[in-house]
């Protein structure tokens, strides 16, 4: 848990907030995007090395941030972790481009980049470079034809696509 949550702090001390050529969506509904997402493929990354089976929790805090847990089963380790961070809108909450932090004052980027926004069942996230990309689901599964679509969109954006690991819920 201690070495997850060192990980993200690097991470996020380490880079930058918003993106600079990478449109975010608009139109945002924070109240309809809380709750759980499932992590169906992402880049690899240090501080999310060996696991499977990552959710990820938003819920609103009284200050008007969101509260993000991040869990997943090390598959090393035999272990679960969670790293605990908070959120806040950039600018226009209707504009889905937050920063997001771990550790004290170091934020990075947490930029919504594609969204289910008739239900909000899938999202596209990505950090603040072309480095960090997420497919996110409300269910651990998610149909091959919107894997592909969102796939497709990234590479589109100049993601490395190629690279991503598709993540276990089993």
């Amino acid at each position: 848990m201690k070495i997850f949550l060192i990980l993200s702090v690097f991470f996020f001390c380490s880079c930058s907030v918003a993106p600079t050529d990478i449109p975010v969506v608009s139109n945002f509904n924070i109240d309809k995007y809380l709750g759980t997402w499932y992590e169906i493929a992402r880049l690899p990354n240090r501080f999310e090395k060996d696991l499977q089976k990552v959710t990820a929790n938003y819920q609103l805090k009284d200050d008007g941030g969101v509260l993000v847990i991040n869990r997943g089963f090390n598959i090393k380790t035999k272990e679960w972790e969670q790293a605990e961070g908070k959120a806040y809108f950039i600018g226009n909450d209707s504009v889905g481009a937050l920063k997001v932090s771990f550790f004290g004052p170091f934020y990075g980027g947490y930029n919504i980049i594609e969204l289910d926004e008739t239900s909000y069942q899938y999202a596209l996230i990505a950090g603040p470079k072309r480095e960090y990309l997420w497919l996110l689901a409300r269910s651990p599964a998610l149909d091959r034809s919107i894997i592909e679509s969102l796939v497709a969109s990234a590479k589109a954006k100049g993601f490395p696509v190629n690279k991503l690991e598709y993540i276990s819920h089993n």
